[in-house]
């Protein structure tokens, strides 16, 4: 086998092909990737938050209740969101709605919808908004690493075509419920293959993971001290860089006229987060709460 021989099939175990969104069936009963995918990034954040928790000296079962409360207002919004920009398509076949396991949920939704329940169980539970966001966010960054590849196995969320070494095999159509659905854009119809747009975001949020994990373990330490809700504002920030220049590549993004939804929001969360940030240490104040904290910008939990 001579070199180029070597080099060419090394880029072609870097192609990705999708096996199909269906792992196994049995009758009506159906088990697909995209659904595993989720209650396996939920199983998983959950450990970690709960892991996390007892690092800062809370009682993990706090952030085991609160994952109940964010799975059942996260992925409804994610769903509602998507629902919502996508309602001329949802609007010819309103059963598809509910379906949540054929794909179609928007992370910008979930993470709303996560919000909102951590502000409502920080007040139930008179525990700090911040505090527990931060606990939070490396769960969910993790979690998105997780899920975006349900978006491969659903033959989604991809980009451009490409002849890059690690480029995506788009199938011209997938069978569901007995139908063909075209998955290739409209005008690239005889392209095979496309920027894996899913992998790029995977592995920027495990680089966002990186950073809040260095981030939370240095602050146990003291070095630097880190203060109420810094590590939700990094990743506000973090996540929504890289969620800016991957949207760019992608072909079925959100749209709202000319803009694409998930940028607007990117940028959005881009200030808002650096807004937070130099508020917290430029000018040396603390972040609205449930509860006030200390001057070092600290909340002492229950049980501490």
């Amino acid at each position: 086998m001579n070199h180029n021989m070597i080099i060419s099939n090394l880029f072609l175990a870097f192609q990705f092909t999708s096996p199909g969104p269906i792992i196994f069936q049995i009758g009506s009963f159906t088990v697909r990737w995209y659904g595993l995918l989720i209650a396996f990034a939920v199983l998983i954040g959950v450990t970690l938050s709960q892991y996390l928790a007892k690092k800062r000296q809370l009682d993990p079962d706090i952030m085991g209740d609160l994952a109940i409360w964010l799975v059942v207002a996260a992925i409804p919004c994610a769903r509602l969101y998507y629902v919502i920009f996508q309602w001329s398509e949802y609007a010819q076949r309103p059963g598809d709605i509910i379906a949540i396991w054929k794909g179609g949920i928007a992370i910008h939704g979930a993470i709303i919808g996560g919000v909102l329940a951590t502000l409502i169980f920080a007040k139930v539970k008179k525990l700090s908004f911040w505090q527990l966001l931060d606990l939070v966010v490396p769960s969910a960054i993790l979690g998105q690493a997780i899920g975006r590849w349900g978006n491969f196995f659903n033959s989604e969320a991809f980009g451009p075509p490409t002849d890059l070494p690690w480029k995506l095999y788009i199938p011209k159509y997938v069978i569901e419920n007995g139908q063909s659905i075209a998955r290739r854009p409209l005008g690239f119809e005889n392209i095979e293959y496309y920027h894996p747009t899913f992998l790029y975001e995977s592995l920027w949020d495990l680089f966002v993971l990186g950073i809040l994990i260095f981030l939370f373990f240095r602050g146990l330490k003291g070095k630097p001290i880190l203060k109420l809700g810094t590590l939700a504002l990094v990743y506000m920030v973090g996540y929504s860089a890289g969620r800016f220049w991957i949207e760019a590549l992608r072909t079925d993004s959100l749209m709202l006229g000319s803009l694409r939804i998930a940028q607007v929001i990117s940028m959005v969360g881009i200030c808002l987060g650096v807004a937070g940030l130099i508020w917290l240490y430029l000018f040396k104040r603390n972040l609205p709460d449930i509860l006030p904290a200390n001057s070092e910008g600290k909340i002492d939990f229950p049980g501490d």
